[in-house]
């Protein structure tokens, strides 16, 4: 664990800010980032320590940006994990919290309405390509297209929460069946 300087605090905060922003598809989509500039650049920890951190954080349940305050630990214990989850996730939450306040005074507006009818059918293809890939390790049996199929058709029409359809998979692949 390191000593960091008043400029090392700025710059590890300043750094996960600006990641936060190219982030489209996750934090984990920003990993090659990280590594470069606390392992390259900074040599804040080295290659074990950042790969160690991401594992541990990919193996716990939750969101994939849980490796950023891992790696925010291995660097500078709880402050760092606190730091580098806070410029992580500063941007993005005040961006949805400013972009819901505006909707929510609009949300009569025909362009608002459009919009929010609009995100149903990318919704809708987000869960089938998420579904699809999941999928592609068991693509030649078709036990697993239809548990993807059945996923999406009870999403669509239903209102029961996602978490029991998860657990539903887990019990079909645990049980054998795909």
């Amino acid at each position: 664990m390191n000593t960091l300087t008043p400029a090392d605090w700025w710059a590890l905060f300043a750094h996960f800010l600006m990641v936060s922003m190219l982030a489209i598809g996750g934090a984990i989509a920003v990993a090659p980032e990280i590594h470069r500039f606390v392992v390259e650049e900074r040599h804040w920890i080295d290659d074990g320590q950042f790969s160690a951190s991401v594992a541990l954080a990919q193996a716990a349940p939750g969101p994939n940006l849980l490796f950023v305050p891992v790696v925010g630990h291995a660097i500078a214990g709880m402050p760092g994990a606190l730091v580098a989850l806070a410029g992580i996730l500063l941007p993005s939450t005040t961006l949805a919290w400013a972009v819901s306040r505006w909707g929510r005074k609009r949300r009569d507006t025909l362009g608002v309405r459009a919009f929010v009818a609009g995100m149903a059918p990318v919704t809708i293809g987000l869960l089938l390509s998420a579904g699809t890939v999941l999928a592609m390790p068991v693509a030649t049996k078709h036990s697993a297209w239809l548990l993807v199929a059945a996923t999406v058709v009870v999403s669509v029409f239903t209102k029961i929460n996602p978490v029991w359809l998860i657990a539903g998979g887990a019990a079909v692949g645990a049980a054998g069946f795909v």
